[in-house]
């Protein structure tokens, strides 16, 4: 008996010991995070890795202030449609929708670029990031034969549809395609077969229209821990390579606003809910690219913050932006005064951040205000004759130092504060001059938290709890 109850014991502190181990494995598997890291190349880089002549700084930033002014047009006039029910009937019977899409020219304009695997087997596709834009879209040949689709160039670049297995057309005489597709410019009307593939006319910044066709798709994630993670049945937008034929390089467009339909949404729940991105200073000389991350930033064991994560409410809803709460803006410590609706969602106003618009734009409310508290610092310097596009104050720069300008910093209604450095709103636009970033827009609308204002930073959005959470970082 003895003999039996010293077994006995002996096989429970066994059973109790593998036990042990096992949940301590399981539990230091739960503890690491899995997400995947995918680098966004700056457009002074990309245009160096192909060969491209640089642009000079300040046309570039012309070029990019001009498209800021145009985009954030078109993007009012689709609110105002979805709120007006006139408009919105009219845009209903409309045949192509007003949609902030690039054309050959504006990708010259583009600005952070990312290396994307689509289909089956994988093709790799170079795209603009753009946390403004909903539908991922690809150059496509879905309407080729020998005679189109650059075959005549040396070096065509666009997605092969008929060499990947996983690729699905939306039918046009789908439910998806006439109702959930609308916001993306579907054309339901266009639709002699029930099987013809769901349409869309998308109009460029420039106004030239570009058609395509909606799709089904698989993409694929190379993961933190080595392996790979898809995407099933992602909608993508198949457009025409013969609209793009004044740029080579690029194959399309990453959505990664907020809608049931983007890749943001659909890459976040892949990966706990999260992505964040971190842009280095456009004009570094430092080999330091930028990244955006889906999953934890904790996965990447190389991100660090130089202080410790802030955290404030994640707006969701606005259009397919990412609102903040601000409570008001401070310089040099004081802060200044807003009327109460300027930052009132529910009175037209309000604030977003958006990697696709450079310059930070305020409507006119709290731009004469920011403006009026920042100038007096810079009155000892000449102003410039130098044009940069809707900069209203530029200096020559001669004998500048940035402590002279006092800190801005936006606070938010839960008590989060965002201090960017000076150098992200006091802008070295070349040739000696430095002008301050921000741009008037009109009243009512939403001011824009833009790239420039956004860099040096770490900014993760929890979409799944509607929070978003920054630090300063240098993004290594």
């Amino acid at each position: 008996m003895e003999m039996y109850g010293l077994q006995r014991g002996s096989f429970l502190f066994i059973f109790l010991f593998f036990v042990i181990i096992f949940l301590a494995e399981f539990s230091q598997g739960e503890e690491k995070p899995v997400g995947t890291k995918l680098e966004m190349v700056h457009i002074h880089d990309f245009r160096r890795a192909n060969g491209m002549q640089p642009i000079n700084r300040v046309e570039h930033l012309r070029q990019l202030l001009d498209r800021d002014i145009i985009r954030h047009q078109k993007n009012r006039n689709r609110r105002q449609a979805r709120e007006c029910p006139i408009a919105k009937q009219t845009r209903k019977n409309s045949v192509s929708g007003d949609m902030a899409m690039y054309s050959g020219a504006d990708f010259g304009s583009g600005e952070y670029f990312v290396s994307l695997s689509v289909g089956s087997p994988a093709q790799k596709v170079v795209l603009i990031a753009d946390t403004g834009s909903i539908l991922t879209w690809v150059k496509c040949n879905y309407w080729c034969n020998s005679t189109s689709c650059g075959e005549k160039s040396r070096k065509p670049r666009f997605f092969r549809a008929d060499q990947s297995s996983s690729f699905n057309t939306v039918p046009c005489s789908s439910e998806m395609c006439k109702n959930e597709l609308t916001d993306l410019a579907s054309v339901p009307e266009e639709c002699p077969s029930p099987h013809t593939p769901c349409s869309y006319e998308y109009r460029y910044l420039s106004g030239q229209p570009t058609h395509g066709i909606f799709a089904n798709e698989t993409i694929t994630f190379a993961q933190t821990n080595g392996e790979e993670a898809k995407i099933h049945n992602m909608l993508v937008g198949c457009s025409s390579p013969s609209d793009f034929e004044k740029f080579q390089g690029v194959d399309g467009l990453m959505g990664l606003g907020y809608n049931n339909y983007s890749l943001t949404l659909k890459a976040a729940n892949k990966f706990g809910g999260k992505f964040s991105y971190c842009l280095v200073n456009r004009f570094s000389t430092q080999n330091v690219s930028s990244y955006l991350i889906f999953g934890s930033h904790e996965s990447i064991e190389s991100i660090k913050t130089h202080d410790r994560m802030q955290q404030t409410e994640l707006v969701l809803g606005i259009s397919s932006y990412y609102g903040v709460n601000i409570k008001g803006i401070s310089v040099g410590k004081k802060m200044l005064k807003f009327p109460d609706e300027v930052w009132d969602v529910k009175s037209g106003g309000g604030m977003i951040l958006d990697s696709g618009t450079t310059a930070t734009l305020l409507t006119e409310h709290a731009y004469e205000p920011v403006m009026a508290a920042l100038t007096p610092s810079l009155k000892n310097f000449a102003r410039s004759n130098l044009t940069i596009g809707q900069f209203d104050f530029c200096f020559d720069a001669k004998g500048y130092n940035e402590s002279l300008v006092p800190r801005l910093v936006f606070h938010f209604a839960d008590g989060a504060q965002f201090e960017p450095p000076v150098e992200n709103y006091v802008l070295d636009v070349g040739d000696g001059v430095r002008c301050l970033g921000f741009v008037q827009i009109p009243w009512p609308d939403q001011s824009i938290i833009g790239n420039i204002m956004q860099q040096n930073h770490l900014w993760e959005f929890d979409l799944a709890n509607s929070r978003l959470s920054f630090g300063s970082s240098s993004c290594t």
